[in-house]
């Protein structure tokens, strides 16, 4: 993968944390990212000996020495706020080592006037992440702003446990092959999940019949990815992502106008930097993203193979959004046509089919019942 000019210090940044993790796989990284293996361990090797500085000329760490004065210390926290306004006061004393108690950071920030009166978020009643990277990504738009040329339409990834923020791509549309472009390049770098959870609009499902899949879900089922769907109309089932959306708004959108996409994903490529390596998350023990994130075992294939369904599997090819069996024609995703799907008995009752497309269950009928007729 060829890298890109203006965020080759992040993904130098991105490389040393991944492959500093405990039982990385440093070939594979050096694949995924398209670097050689003596510049991977050059770069390890220099931030070894002499930490961020070794990748940069000026670390963009704030300084952290005992020796600081009060006042440089709270020079500092004015300096975080004024770069992060979305930062409150526990997230700047967790990024300053705790050298400063939250209720002093909250006090110099009302002191200089960098609070502004908002609405305290209703905390959540119960929370809920996976037990490791990569076992589930959210995936969604952060709705779509007007440039000066044009409009941006966010795309955007996250890792369920990490918090991991995979990608903020500024597409010009959402269409099907516009966001598979973009989780290609995002696959090639990570590799894949094992399960990805959307909402029911396009360009991976469809409103009017949600769980209904498309050509993109039909290519991430081929992938071997499990897809799941957001219950309509709920968008907390992807909560973690939407918190992470806001985020995005108020630190990065907010009182801001771009020219063109490649301004925007300028803009998008330094703030993910930022939470990725440098934010402290306090559902994360105040821990940044990148200690929690590992890459995936599962490498992205050049090429798709055949899935191969079970023995007693009866298998039938969809034509025109429909399929036969016993002399019936059953509805189906339109997304399916030429593709073989999988019928089975339901466990439950009899004259009940279940039908599946590789791994991906689909709907359940009635052979009684056709949808078309005989």
């Amino acid at each position: 993968m060829p890298w890109i000019t203006r965020d080759t210090m992040s993904l130098k940044e991105e490389f040393v944390a991944l492959a500093r993790q405990p039982g990385s796989n440093k070939r594979e990284l050096c694949r995924r990212f398209g670097i050689s293996p003596q510049t991977a361990y050059k770069w390890i090797e220099r931030y070894e000996a002499q930490g961020q500085s070794g990748l940069q000329e000026k670390s963009r760490r704030p300084a952290t020495s005992p020796k600081l004065t009060p006042a440089a210390l709270e020079a500092q926290v004015i300096a975080l706020r004024q770069a992060y306004p979305a930062w409150g006061g526990r997230t700047i004393s967790s990024l300053l080592e705790r050298r400063i108690a939250p209720s002093t950071v909250t006090n110099v920030l009302h002191r200089h006037g960098l609070i502004q009166p908002s609405q305290k978020e209703q905390a959540a009643t119960l929370r809920f992440e996976h037990d490791a990277p990569n076992d589930l990504w959210q995936m969604d738009f952060k709705g779509h702003f007007a440039l000066q040329q044009g409009r941006c339409h966010p795309l955007t990834l996250l890792d369920d446990h990490s918090r991991f923020s995979l990608a903020i791509q500024a597409c010009d549309n959402e269409r099907g092959a516009t966001v598979k472009e973009k989780m290609i390049e995002v696959f090639q770098r990570y590799g894949l999940p094992a399960r990805i959870n959307v909402d029911n609009g396009p360009p991976w499902g469809s409103p009017r019949n949600p769980g209904e899949i498309t050509e993109l879900s039909i290519w991430l089922i081929r992938l071997g990815i499990r897809i799941s769907f957001s219950r309509p109309r709920h968008p907390q089932t992807n909560g973690k992502l939407e918190r992470f959306h806001r985020s995005l708004k108020a630190e990065v959108l907010n009182g801001r106008h771009f020219s063109t996409l490649m301004d925007a994903q300028s803009a998008f490529d330094q703030w993910r930097e930022v939470y990725n390596l440098q934010r402290p998350h306090q559902a994360l023990g105040y821990k940044v993203p990148m200690d929690r994130y590992r890459s995936s075992p599962w490498a992205y294939p050049q090429q798709l193979s055949d899935f191969e369904y079970g023995p007693d599997d009866v298998l039938a090819k969809v034509y025109h959004s429909r399929f036969r069996f016993q002399k019936r024609y059953f509805s189906i995703a339109k997304g399916l046509v030429g593709q073989h799907i999988a019928i089975r008995p339901n466990a439950e009752s009899d004259g009940l089919f279940d039908v599946y497309f590789c791994h991906h269950f689909l709907r359940t009928f009635d052979v009684n019942t056709p949808d078309y007729g005989a």
